[in-house]
């Protein structure tokens, strides 16, 4: 491989762990081209990806960002799943692993922290950003909306609105 073309992969792989809240690394001895382009369609869904990767050249890009202390796992296939939802990744790479035991999870990173595999199935396991953030706004609305009930209903439930203290 040319030297420019080498530079401009650790380039790129840097912005990926530059950019990406969420890196995990894992092993996919025997997956098929079907399997993984399955995966990676699984990922674009979620709004994360999957790469395989080149050891060398990897170790390179990930010095000195924060996610520089998964170096030592980038040996053997290793491939990694990024996102910049701690959740999104996760949760498709545990899923697949669960279906497909040639995909194997061996370690990730989330913001600076290094993460077990115990972390990671935990990780998995949360709702996604969209879905949490659907809750927040249905918490915040919950009230505004049995205030407009109560005031469309009957004179004798707006009493429920206004209480008066007793003295």
């Amino acid at each position: 491989m040319e030297r420019a073309r080498k530079e401009d992969l650790v380039n790129s792989l840097r912005n990926i762990f530059e950019e990406s809240s969420l890196v995990l690394v894992t092993h996919y001895t025997g997956l098929k081209v079907v399997e993984i382009e399955d995966l990676r369609k699984r990922m674009r869904v979620a709004g994360a990806s999957f790469m395989i990767t080149k050891n060398r050249i990897t170790r390179l890009a990930i010095e000195g960002t924060g996610f520089s202390e998964l170096a030592e796992l980038f040996s053997g296939p290793t491939a990694i799943a990024f996102s910049g939802d701690p959740v999104s990744a996760a949760k498709v790479v545990v899923d697949f692993s669960s279906e497909n035991e040639k995909l194997v999870v061996i370690g990730g990173g989330h913001s600076g922290q290094i993460l077990d595999l115990g972390t990671i199935n935990q990780l998995a396991k949360l709702p996604s950003l969209d879905v949490l953030r659907a809750k927040i706004v249905s918490m915040i609305n919950t009230p505004a909306t049995r205030v407009t009930g109560i005031l469309n209903s009957p004179g004798s439930k707006l009493s429920q609105l206004i209480r008066l203290k007793p003295e």
